[in-house]
């Protein structure tokens, strides 16, 4: 039990600490184009993840594989290449950008497949 009295609460001489999450409008934009993923047999699973730096939404196609895609926001670099990113598996940069909806187009285009 914390100080507060309550289970699972912190206490108020406790600092919380920081992290990014996405927000309501960020999530609709990358579920929608995960969505699309989806339907079309590209992802089967997906992971959000909220750090100190920043925070991930990573979509597989098989749960128990690495994230084929990784869509990133880090307010700390905002201002020089912009908050949001896309990386492969690979940790190659897809795209970024300071828009959101301009970098989930990276998915509109058919540049991330492998050619057999």
């Amino acid at each position: 039990m914390t100080q507060t009295g309550q289970p699972g609460l912190p206490s108020s001489s406790h600092t919380a600490t920081r992290q990014i999450w996405f927000d309501r409008r960020e999530l609709e934009l990358i579920l929608w184009a995960y969505g699309k993923l989806v339907s079309e047999g590209e992802c089967r699973d997906y992971a959000i993840g909220a750090h100190s730096d920043h925070a991930a939404f990573c979509m597989y196609r098989r749960a128990s594989e690495a994230p084929t895609w990784i869509v990133e926001k880090r307010p700390d670099i905002a201002r020089k290449q912009g908050a949001y990113s896309v990386t492969n598996a690979t940790g190659q940069v897809l795209k970024r950008g300071h828009e959101l909806r301009q970098v989930l187009k990276i998915f509109d285009k058919r540049r991330f497949n492998v050619v057999d």
